[in-house]
């Protein structure tokens, strides 16, 4: 096996990799000790039973550019391949602004062709490639050096199987005309919104009870300290403090360094330095936002007059419709979808596009009273009304 630690050995790689129709790509990193993921190691195999390489960052150091890895990535003619693309494509952005194009992520392509809902790459390994994945190395410290042969033959795994994947997934597609289906769930993943976290909308992810505007405000300027603070030192936003502390800072409402500290939830980093004077900061921030300026929770789903009748039929058609077409429940719509559509909103997202096609159409025309479900043996068919 071969590892790559300079920038002349990388573009050569990625020259042979453009000649062919794909390249399979993984990567090793670690995020526990920071905010942004640190890229530890890339592995690349080209088509069949070409090249399987180790692109190290961390032995190249200085001398590593990966230039090279980005052009191929803007090289239409290669279909780049990754299983559950999200955190790579998320280092890939951040570090070089770039995403590969055309992807094709197997993960995605495995639940359109009715492996299940988020299906892992070794389910995929052992029915596909009918393989298996030695798993004595998935708990490794990447960042550490050297590596051993264990480590490398784990890593170069997850690409040498991978193109069996492909190969075989991407031929299923073909004949069952579904290769849109993937391009749409794909689309989510190569939007630069999807990776920018914005530092003001933070407290959005932040689980509360309380509805109150105020208490939202001290929420909100609270997490948009916590996530500027965690950026710029690249530290993960729980190293700043964490989400109870957050909403015990929100509702005792400190004004002082004295109040500050008789937080139980706070850490002691919390009670001192920039992190207690921007926690003091944020809460006054909060206190003094204008009624019209204070944020709101959604409440939108609270408010929907869901008809349970309808909502228990539209189930019974996502389950019949789930089954004819080979695909997880879920991956068309959740609980909470057909909820919404049972209470007569049509924005969601199991009513466009493919999930129009293979469910959306026919549960708007249940709606409309258009069809009636009828059981067939052990079968729930559609009849027209």
């Amino acid at each position: 096996m071969r590892t790559l630690t300079t920038t002349e050995e990388l573009a050569a790689f990625c020259e042979a990799a453009q000649s062919g129709p794909y390249v399979t790509l993984d990567t090793e990193f670690l995020r526990e000790r920071t905010y942004y993921s640190k890229l530890c190691l890339i592995q690349m195999a080209l088509p069949g039973d070409g090249e399987a390489v180790l692109v190290d960052p961390i032995e190249g150091g200085d001398g590593l550019s990966l230039e090279p890895l980005y052009k191929l990535f803007s090289d239409k003619s290669v279909v780049k391949v990754f299983h559950a693309a999200r955190q790579d494509l998320e280092i890939f952005f951040h570090e070089g602004d770039v995403f590969p194009e055309p992807l094709f992520d197997t993960q995605v392509a495995a639940m359109v062709c009715g492996f299940g809902e988020q299906v892992g790459y070794e389910t995929l390994v052992r029915k596909i490639a009918r393989a298996s994945v030695d798993k004595s190395s998935r708990f490794t410290d990447w960042s550490r050096r050297p590596l051993s042969e264990a480590q490398q033959s784990y890593a170069l795994a997850d690409v040498t199987h991978l193109r069996v994947i492909y190969e075989h997934l991407a031929h299923d597609l073909e004949r069952s005309g579904r290769q849109h289906w993937v391009e749409e769930e794909l689309s989510v993943l190569t939007d630069p919104a999807t990776y920018r976290v914005e530092p003001r909308e933070a407290w959005r992810r932040v689980k509360t009870r309380t509805n109150s505007g105020r208490f939202l405000a001290i929420v909100r300027e609270l997490a948009a300290f916590r996530e500027i603070h965690a950026q710029t030192r690249n530290i993960p936003r729980n190293r700043v403090f964490k989400d109870d502390a957050l909403l015990e800072l929100a509702s005792t409402k400190p004004r002082g360094m004295k109040d500050l500290g008789k937080s139980r939830m706070l850490l002691r980093e919390g009670r001192k330095g920039q992190i207690a004077e921007g926690i003091l900061a944020a809460i006054e921030t909060g206190i003094a936002t204008a009624p019209e300026d204070q944020p709101q929770a959604d409440t939108s789903r609270d408010k929907l007059q869901v008809n349970p009748a309808l909502a228990d039929l539209l189930r019974v058609l996502l389950k019949a419709k789930s089954e004819e077409a080979g695909v997880a429940q879920k991956l068309i719509a959740t609980s909470a979808d057909l909820d919404a559509i049972a209470a007569g909103q049509r924005d969601g997202a199991a009513l466009k596009g493919w999930r129009h096609e293979v469910f959306g159409a026919d549960a708007l025309r249940l709606c409309a009273g258009e069809i009636a479900l009828a059981a067939r043996g052990p079968a729930v068919v559609v009849l027209d009304v």
